[in-house]
């Protein structure tokens, strides 16, 4: 039998955040950090910092002082302290800088028994590992209106941290879409939530984001019962956002039409990324987090062309 739930009050971090979102969302975390990072670890083979010296104002290292150079690059005080001579470099700062958002609405606290966690559990885990995995490799990683871009080492950390405290602060349930605001130059998005919006809101999201040339990459997460619609005989659906409920007596005779509107929800979200050249993927809750994580990896990579 298949069982299809929506987590309860001590389960949900995402809803009801007005009340007690922060600390669900605190208790939450803690497995959730620690699932993000031994993820990022699965997939961390192969990635190389692309982190060296250049112009820029961040300090990188030091290094013995080359005959020839100019003597304005030395740095006398760390050199007073050896017998060699030290010049003081600074980081190539031509990182990226990619933008991540996990969506933390009411309907990604959905899961059944089919899935191996509730998908904002699953957006949680591959934002936080993405992240994890960019920083390693140099990059400059931000949450699109919460953050600035960061490249700490403690990255995950920071971010939960952020996200607990928008939970304490904020006073209405946490939004479906990301800001539409336009992303800058030689960026790119990872969007990583249900996007069970509407499709010209979705579609609306996107271009803002896109309007100034930035890269996107959209996961759409689902719980395999959303793709099979399982349900048989008397059944009650719920809103996750409202109170309204829907009860049928013969849930099966709705599942042809349910199929055909998800396929065609998903091509209207498809189109509006391939509009703008942004990569779309599914993912199912009942796959591996690090298949996910991958395939989001490579689209990254491919997608740095440019700078």
């Amino acid at each position: 039998m298949i069982d299809a739930r929506l987590l309860d009050k001590t389960e949900r971090g995402a809803a009801n955040r007005h009340q007690k979102g922060a600390l669900d969302l605190a208790r939450r975390l803690p497995p959730l950090v620690v699932a993000a990072k031994e993820v990022a670890a699965t997939v961390m083979h192969g990635v190389h910092g692309r982190r060296r010296a250049g112009i820029g104002e961040t300090f990188w290292q030091f290094r013995p002082f080359v005959w020839g150079e100019s003597t304005t690059r030395i740095d006398w005080r760390r050199s007073a302290r050896d017998d060699r001579i030290y010049v003081r470099e600074r980081e190539w700062e031509a990182a990226h800088t990619v933008w991540i958002w996990m969506d933390r609405s009411p309907s990604m606290a959905y899961v059944s028994n089919l899935a191996m966690q509730p998908k904002i559990d699953r957006a949680l885990v591959l934002g936080l590992a993405a992240a994890d995995l960019l920083v390693r490799a140099g990059e400059r990683v931000g949450i699109p209106g919460l953050t600035r871009a960061l490249a700490t080492r403690g990255i995950i950390e920071r971010f939960s941290e952020t996200m607990i405290d928008e939970e304490r602060r904020a006073t209405q349930p946490p939004a479906e879409l990301p800001p539409a605001d336009a992303l800058p130059p030689r960026t790119q998005a990872v969007l990583l939530g249900d996007f069970l919006s509407p499709p010209e809101e979705i579609t609306a999201t996107i271009h803002g984001m896109a309007a100034r040339g930035a890269i996107g990459h959209v996961v759409m997460i689902a719980d395999p019962v959303e793709e099979i619609f399982p349900f048989t005989g008397h059944t009650e659906f719920r809103d996750v956002d409202t109170s309204a409920t829907l009860r049928v007596g013969e849930a099966e005779s709705f599942r042809d039409d349910y199929v055909k509107r998800l396929a065609a929800h998903r091509d209207a979200v498809r189109q509006a990324c391939r509009s703008r050249g942004w990569s779309f993927a599914i993912h199912r809750t009942d796959r591996p987090a690090s298949e996910a994580l991958l395939a989001l990896r490579l689209r990254l990579e491919a997608g740095q062309g440019g700078g």
